[in-house]
């Protein structure tokens, strides 16, 4: 990003490293507040009937867009340096300003609440020379600026209503996030050369909870592979995309996300490892994602492709509003994840996986596999709101997607995990966990249905540790558990476990545009499905170590889709696996 500022889908970007504001006039006289009072106009001009609207005309009766924007700056300026009487007594044009302070006061809230609205965002970039400034000085610099927002709106606001609150909140008026980047020297292979402008983010700065509005909160489909590397044909603008490096599991992924989607990519922060540069350089990245380019059509479009030749599994969402939803970042990435390592050998699973310590000593590492929805991820939350009764330990390996790995010593089957975060439905938490985990997450849509929180959950060493699974039940979210019965179920072959398994049925709860029963291909729509002859070998394989290394196998009946279980279901069958943990061997 080149420029000094931007203001696009929602999110006003500051580059500072184009131009840093220290004083009330140089905000007041630059780009970035004549472009926040122009989107402000064009909204309120959508509603002329408005009382806003009149209030607006009749203070500011300009011809013109830009000598109406003038005329409003003008006015802000004043009012740093004068009182709204002050101003009517000396300035003709602003005459009856203070008898009518009280609807200038309300425009003033308007704007202010306009700008925080918006996602604000401020972008450093380093380089060899700068880098000392990026790790120290940047940030106490973004603490400068967003001081300073606050109080110009303070010394506004005192000078309209002339009288200082007696209250003062400490609201968040500056940038939310802040950004550290830089260009990272990597293998720039052929074909690839559109990316080699787009700067890394080094570093980031994250004003928690962030709270976010994505046009999206449910995602629909499979992606579907692609014949042609997406890279060929699609158009990509350098200066308004950013490349997120992480580790999905073991792999390095480089995440190219256009700007108007900068939330999900800010939103990786919490849910995957980022990588840091010396990881990065010199290293060709598994894994490429272009989240917004330009596929030159007018209908939307999505899908992975394998390289082979370069072994570079890349994935690629068009510049879309259907795809402004954080369900399509992270599923596309641990689709091309999966799609590798099903080429590898390794199994997916889509699921979470658990290393429980009970208070009597007996310890298990508990996996529990289904699809969006089926309860894997409120099981597990269920299990950390019972600890106090029956937990001494927990620790999360995987909370959405892992993958089994036969270790070739043991000939064990163990899992490993992709995420250090947890992407979770708070319709289906238990009330007081949004709460809880308020300081340090990231909130979606949350006055939607299907409204999703951001939260770490693990280590990175954790999730890659790889341990040796006991307990691997499929989540059972349709069937009541009626009064008297467990809410698990014990398989006592493989040929008997199979079915479930792989016909991976559920009750869809609102996390895609499914409704109702549905079935998909071993509950996992991110690789198992597109790769479904190769994933048959796998599960044969897998599914005959489990048994032989007498791997309890079985349901759990979490109720997550039968209706006012909700809460309890999960709840009941954490219970019921305490108990079977309790009944393991030593």
């Amino acid at each position: 990003m080149k420029t000094e500022w931007s203001l696009s889908n929602g999110k006003a970007i500051f580059n500072f490293t184009e131009r840093y504001y220290s004083s009330f006039d140089q905000v007041l006289d630059s780009e970035a507040f004549r472009s926040l009072i122009d989107h402000f106009l064009t909204d309120a001009e959508g509603q002329e009937y408005s009382e806003m609207f009149r209030l607006i005309k009749f203070y500011f009766p300009q011809q013109t867009r830009e000598a109406r924007i003038m005329a409003m700056t003008r006015l802000a300026k004043l009012l740093t340096s004068m009182n709204i009487l002050e101003i009517s007594q000396s300035i003709p044009e602003f005459h009856k300003a203070y008898e009518d302070r009280a609807a200038i006061l309300r425009l003033v809230e308007e704007i202010y609440k306009y700008w925080r609205n918006l996602e604000r965002y401020a972008v450093f970039y380093e380089t060899t020379t700068s880098a000392g400034l990026a790790t120290s000085s940047f940030q106490n610099a973004k603490t400068r600026f967003d001081e300073m927002l606050l109080a110009l709106y303070r010394e506004i606001s005192v000078n309209v209503a002339l009288e200082k609150p007696n209250v003062l909140r400490q609201i968040k008026a500056g940038t939310n996030v802040g950004l550290v980047c830089k260009e990272y020297v990597w293998p720039i292979l052929e074909g690839y050369e559109k990316l080699r402008s787009i700067a890394f983010v080094k570093g980031l700065i994250l004003e928690t909870p962030f709270i976010s509005y994505p046009k999206r909160n449910t995602r629909t489909g499979v992606f579907p592979e692609l014949l042609q590397n997406p890279l060929e044909r699609i158009g990509i603008n350098d200066n308004h995309f950013f490349c997120f490096p992480c580790f999905v599991g073991e792999y390095l992924a480089f995440v190219y996300v256009q700007r108007d989607y900068l939330t999900h990519g800010v939103s990786l922060a919490n849910l995957f490892q980022l990588a840091t540069e010396e990881q990065v350089s010199g290293r060709k990245p598994d894994l490429i994602y272009v989240f917004g380019g330009d596929n030159h059509l007018e209908e939307p479009e999505e899908g992975f492709y394998h390289d082979e030749r370069n072994d570079i599994m890349i994935g690629f969402v068009s510049h879309h509003d259907c795809y402004d939803y954080f369900g399509y970042m992270k599923k596309m990435m641990l689709t091309l994840h999966n799609v590798r390592q099903i080429s590898k050998g390794n199994l997916p699973i889509h699921g979470a996986m658990v290393h429980i310590v009970l208070k009597n000593g007996k310890q298990a590492n508990v996996v529990i596999m289904g699809d969006s929805g089926a309860g894997k991820s409120e099981s597990i939350e269920a299990f950390r709101a019972l600890a106090k009764d029956h937990i001494s330990e927990m620790d999360i390996i995987f909370d959405d997607m892992g993958t089994f790995r036969i270790d070739p010593e043991t000939d064990q089957v163990r899992g490993y995990g992709t995420e250090i975060g947890a992407f979770v439905r708070l319709d289906d938490l238990d009330s007081g966990y949004a709460f809880q985990e308020l300081d340090r997450s990231i909130f979606m849509n949350p006055d939607k249905v299907n409204a999703r929180l951001i939260t770490p959950v693990a280590t990175y060493d954790e999730i890659m540790e790889g341990l040796k699974v006991d307990i691997f039940v499929y989540a059972n979210n349709y069937d009541p558990v009626e009064e008297g019965e467990k809410a698990i179920k014990i398989f006592e072959n493989m040929e008997e476990a199979l079915p479930t398994f792989v016909q991976g049925k559920r009750m869809a709860k609102g996390t895609t545009s499914e409704k109702g029963i549905t079935t998909s291909y071993f509950a996992n729509p991110f690789g198992p499905v597109q790769k479904q002859q190769e994933t048959d070998v796998l599960i044969d394989r897998f599914f005959s170590k489990l048994f032989v290394n007498n791997v309890v196998v079985g349901t759990l009946r979490t109720q997550l889709g039968v209706a006012d279980k909700a809460q309890d279901g999960p709840k009941l069958a954490a219970i019921d696996l305490f108990d079977l943990i309790k009944s393991l061997p030593e």
